[in-house]
């Protein structure tokens, strides 16, 4: 049995039926709170084993509502250099899991977002599969090979996310790849459609960003 982890974060959550069941298929699962997130974790009547940062968004009564049912709290000053997420993940890190799911990630400030996706480097250095899941997509960050286990028509963007990356190939796409290169700058990886159950992606040299989305034509608002 795996031992996982999943970070939950202060982000957009819309459908908390949707975070329950992919929680609980992750069973056994340590729990993970950045800061606010601690929220969400009690929309779904989960007590997160700890709930990690500067503490700046969460409410007193949740607070204490989750430390009388035993949640540890770990906090840091507002002046820090880490964001809560970042700290949450390498709390997480330090756990030894196999994999990390990490959720409320995405949506809303942009900047947020972006920052969220860089922390999957740390994983990715770390040799520990993570990725960033909500409603609609999960993203994921390679520097050699994956596969993507889906459904025929679901979109896969990809995105350098070193100066470039070589030797990318695809197989299983729409637009299928041969030993390609990708830039900065140079998006013509948004996009491209899964023409089976399973996508396989791999590359030479650099670090690619992939966005999975679930359902085939269908997006977040505004995209």
């Amino acid at each position: 049995m795996k031992n996982k982890a999943a970070v939950i974060c202060g982000g957009e959550i819309r459908d908390y039926s949707w975070l329950r069941t992919r929680i609980s298929a992750m069973d056994p699962c340590r729990i993970i709170c950045a800061d606010v997130g601690a929220r969400h974790c009690m929309r779904i009547d989960i007590d997160p084993e700890v709930v990690i940062g500067d503490m700046d968004s969460l409410d007193l009564e949740t607070a204490e509502s989750l430390a009388r049912r035993g949640t540890r709290f770990s906090g840091y000053p507002p002046q820090k250099d880490e964001t809560d997420t970042q700290l949450a993940l390498q709390y997480a890190l330090s756990l030894g899991p196999e994999e990390i799911r990490i959720f409320g990630a995405l949506g809303g400030r942009i900047d947020h977002t972006l920052a969220n996706l860089s922390v999957l480097k740390i994983a990715l250095d770390q040799g520990v599969p993570t990725r960033l899941v909500d409603e609609w997509c999960e993203i994921l960050m390679i520097r050699d090979s994956c596969v993507l286990e889906g459904e025929e028509g679901q979109t896969v963007s990809l995105f350098p996310f070193s100066s470039a990356v070589t030797g990318i190939t695809l197989r299983g796409f729409a637009y299928p790849l041969e030993n390609n290169v990708m830039e900065i700058g140079r998006p013509y990886g948004i996009s491209n459609v899964l023409t089976g159950n399973r996508g396989e992606i791999s590359l030479i040299d650099g670090i690619l960003l992939v966005v999975h989305y679930y359902r085939s034509g269908h997006f977040p608002e505004g995209v």
